[in-house]
């Protein structure tokens, strides 16, 4: 009975070693969390870091490109230079067959007018005084801005003989001499214009005749390579939007109706298990690998055009396509079974039930994969190289079936240009449009997606 009651004290020194080591326990775990919290701020934190590094490089190179050296002369379309007939007019008894060959011949006597020797006495008479050659003045304007004065007379053929401002582009070498991207201190053998001609460019940038205007025509023209100054992401801008369409057409309503079949109506065998497993893996598939399944099938085999949007847009359909099928089988999956059985408990289809009832609740979620899908396929580059999409086209195509580049593509050919100087700027300024056509498919989803959650 002794030995009993003497161990009666011991009972509260154990309890209270346990909730010792139960307290402590607990300030591990509290710690841990604590940490837990902690590193995922950090890597939060990283990671906005780093995209505001990538935003910040991307913005400071290519905000200055939409900024470009202009200038602005008094263009003389004097009649001793401009040596050509009047503009046919159509006569009575005239064939329209006749009139369009008469017409074709003075446009093509017009291109044939000297337009860089009109020019030249333009920036000659705002600076009278300079003594330089005609090469090297011609060097500081842009090559492609005497079509811009043979366009105007032929718009308007009552100018000749008359004064007009114009602005013209300057080159890109001005347009590098004046934004600094040159070291000034390089030797002649080294610059890209001779000293006349910076010497005459920073006496016109000086007294306002050269002035830095919104590079408008980066939207409005296409690619050149004869005047790099003028180049613009005009044709490549309609052949992503050729070749989203393509994708919207076809990838949205095969990869809807795919998901739906394999999620509500397919049986659950070994067949619909491997369609299962292989749209997965095809989600991992590298995108270059779809590229040469478009040109082994859709260029070789069924002999649609190379360079064409309707072929880039086959290749990206089939590369968004797993993804809209797997997004819009989650969204499926989401909608509570309970859904699914009232409809069927009260007399509704099975097809009733899934079109009238389930689908409509997933609207958000596909609405997003497909956004989101489309997004993707738009920055995609390495499968439209494959099908031959990397082709120079000064044009902007009329169909999908025209020869085009692509967005993403024209960024890839801008990075490679030998003048480096003043594309590298270039680059950034596509790549920002590039991501602001992204932002802007992101932000459709989000607002779509919240709008229809509200009605739901």
């Amino acid at each position: 009975m002794n030995d009993l009651f003497s161990t009666k004290p011991d009972v509260p020194q154990e309890s209270e070693a346990r909730l010792d080591r139960i307290r402590a326990g607990l300030s591990r775990r509290h710690a841990r969390e604590k940490r837990f919290r902690l590193y995922g701020v950090l890597a939060i934190a990283a990671a906005l870091a780093f995209v505001a590094i990538l935003f910040t490089m991307i913005l400071s190179k290519g905000l200055p490109a939409f900024q470009q050296a202009t200038l602005s002369l008094p263009v003389t379309f004097s009649e001793e230079l401009i040596d050509v007939d009047p503009q046919p007019v159509r006569e009575a008894g005239q064939s329209a067959a006749d009139f369009q060959a008469a017409s074709l011949r003075w446009q093509r006597d017009v291109t044939l007018i000297n337009w860089n020797r009109v020019l030249e006495n333009a920036v000659r008479q705002i600076a009278p005084d300079v003594e330089i050659e005609t090469r090297d003045l011609q060097s500081i304007i842009d090559n492609g801005e005497r079509f811009k004065l043979r366009d105007a007379f032929v718009a308007d053929p009552s100018i000749l003989g008359r004064t007009i401002q114009m602005d013209v582009l300057a080159s890109a070498n001005v347009d590098n001499w004046l934004k600094g991207n040159i070291d000034r201190d390089l030797p002649d053998a080294q610059q890209q214009l001779s000293a006349d001609a910076r010497a005459l460019a920073d006496r016109l940038y000086e007294e306002g005749h050269i002035r830095m205007a919104f590079a408008w025509h980066i939207f409005t023209n296409v690619d050149s390579r004869s005047a790099p100054a003028s180049a613009g992401l005009a044709g490549a801008f309609m052949g992503s939007l050729y070749m989203m369409l393509v994708v919207i057409v076809l990838a949205v309503p095969i990869g809807v109706a795919s998901a739906i079949y394999l999620e509500e109506f397919a049986p659950k065998n070994r067949l619909t298990d491997l369609i299962e497993v292989n749209i997965n893996n095809l989600a991992a598939v590298p995108s270059i690998v779809f590229g040469l399944l478009g040109a082994a099938v859709f260029i070789n085999y069924f002999r649609l055009p190379l360079s064409a949007p309707i072929v880039g847009g086959l290749v990206l359909t089939l590369m968004t396509l797993p993804t809209i099928i797997i997004a819009t089988r989650s969204a499926l999956r989401a909608v509570p079974p309970s859904l699914r059985q009232a409809a069927l408990g009260l007399g509704a289809s099975k097809t009733q039930t899934v079109f009238h009832h389930v689908l409509p609740v997933t609207y958000p979620g596909i609405l997003t994969a497909t956004i989101i899908g489309v997004a993707q396929a738009l920055g995609e580059t390495a499968p439209l190289l494959l099908i031959g999409m990397n082709a120079f086209v000064a044009a902007v195509p009329g169909s999908p079936f025209e020869q085009s580049t692509a967005l993403p593509v024209q960024i890839f050919l801008w990075q490679g240009n030998e003048n480096r100087n003043f594309f590298e700027a270039r680059t950034s300024a596509a790549i920002i449009v590039l991501l602001g056509l992204m932002i802007s498919l992101n932000a459709i989803a989000i607002f779509l997606r919240s709008r229809l959650e509200r009605r739901r």
